[in-house]
């Protein structure tokens, strides 16, 4: 079992910035493929970034490119989501998700990831 436990989310106004992170425990984060989600009030939950388990790949939502950064540092078993320019837009939950031996594209699945956190709240103010 890998437990999941995201932390950083907070209140930041418009063009800000903000690091989310998720750390694992439970398992070694080595073999896993990781993601963030989330979800806005009264909208399914939707992929925003993943990263392959050796971290030589990433993937992206077309509309956080180029402002969000994913990475992750395995000796720590933890996952980073770097925010910038943040818009009112982004304002969500933000879920941790993990998948073993997968590749990043392979995230976009959602129906096959295998673990989550419980969510941490991100509020973008305009």
């Amino acid at each position: 079992q890998v437990q999941l436990v995201e932390s950083g989310g907070g209140l930041v106004q418009a063009g800000g910035s903000l690091r989310l992170s998720c750390a694992a425990s439970g398992r070694t984060l080595n073999n896993y493929a990781m993601g963030w989600f989330r979800q806005a009030p009264g909208k399914e939950r939707e992929f925003v970034a993943s990263i392959h388990w050796s971290g030589g790949s990433t993937y992206y939502a077309d509309s956080v490119k180029g402002r969000f950064t994913i990475s992750r540092d395995n000796v720590k078993n933890t996952v980073y989501l770097q925010m910038n320019s943040l818009k009112p837009e982004d304002t969500a939950v933000y879920y941790c998700a993990a998948r073993p031996w997968a590749t990043a594209e392979a995230m976009l699945v959602i129906n096959l990831i295998n673990y989550w956190g419980k969510g941490t709240l991100v509020t973008v103010s305009s």
